[in-house]
């Protein structure tokens, strides 16, 4: 599972013109599923992004995670971050995950999340999505659970 996560002072989605979700100070997290994921990767990404420290404390050093802000996150599905660019010019996806293997670990992790009190918002799940994003920092990171364990 792979998340690409950014830090924002605000950021939205919306699907044909209709807001769906908003957020002020937080994270807009990305979140990719590859065939290979499971309830393992789930937890331990949401665990991770929650209680990374990339937020300034009162000197401006990166040292508080967003829970510890009462930031909230902004969580948009997108299996593109499993996109193979090494061979031709359109990417291949064949590592993502399908729509039904993906689609309830999305929701997995949209309830991890909100089980440790961060207000939450997404998107819709194989939508065409719009995000606005106001970056802070900006800070954007890569994290993958492949990586983890």
């Amino acid at each position: 599972m792979r998340a690409v996560i950014q830090r924002v002072s605000r950021a939205s989605v919306s699907v044909d013109g209709e807001q769906l979700g908003a957020i002020s100070t937080g994270l807009v997290a990305l979140i990719g599923i590859c065939a290979a994921d499971g309830n393992k990767d789930v937890d331990w990404l949401a665990e991770k992004i929650i209680n990374l420290r990339i937020f300034p404390d009162d000197t401006g050093k990166m040292n508080r995670s967003l829970a510890d802000i009462g930031g909230e996150m902004l969580i948009v599905s997108q299996f593109t971050l499993y996109g193979d660019c090494r061979k031709g010019r359109r990417p291949g996806y064949s590592n993502a995950a399908s729509p039904d293997k993906a689609e309830p670990l999305y929701q997995r992790f949209i309830e991890q999340v909100d089980q440790q009190n961060i207000k939450t918002a997404s998107g819709k799940f194989q939508s065409m999505m719009e995000v606005t994003i106001i970056n802070d920092g900006p800070v954007t990171l890569l994290v993958d659970s492949d990586k983890s364990f």
